[in-house]
């Protein structure tokens, strides 16, 4: 279970650094799709790493939200990481939610909101 967990673990830090790699170019040369959709596969990896880790059973078509409010009933404090900007949390993971710069700036700062809340709590 546990290379299962660092699996998610390890894609999940590197879907958000090809997330934040493209958030840092100029505002010109920023491919939005990109950001949003790397930061959205860091969420759910990140949660889904988590959540194996604690040997937690995924189902198949687990969605952002269902799979955080799992991560909460393991630990409260996941509170603290507001997933209200994600738009797609209750569907699967497709490009309808990701055009608007607002949403995809609100997807890549909560994916790194959780990549801090778990580096702070070392769970990565």
């Amino acid at each position: 279970m546990k290379s299962r967990s660092d699996a998610f673990l390890k894609e999940a830090e590197k879907k958000l650094k090809i997330a934040k790699d493209e958030m840092f170019k100029p505002a010109e040369d920023i491919v939005s799709y990109s950001v949003c959709k790397n930061s959205q596969f860091a969420i759910e990896n990140f949660l889904k790493g988590y959540l194996t880790k604690k040997e937690v059973n995924l189902q198949p078509n687990e969605t952002i939200s269902s799979l955080y409010d799992k991560c909460i009933t393991i630990d409260e404090n996941f509170r603290t990481i507001d997933m209200n900007a994600i738009g797609c949390k209750n569907h699967a993971i497709d490009s309808r939610y990701c055009s608007e710069i607002n949403s995809v700036s609100g997807c890549f700062d909560t994916a790194d909101n959780i990549d801090t809340y778990f580096r702070k709590n070392k769970i990565v």
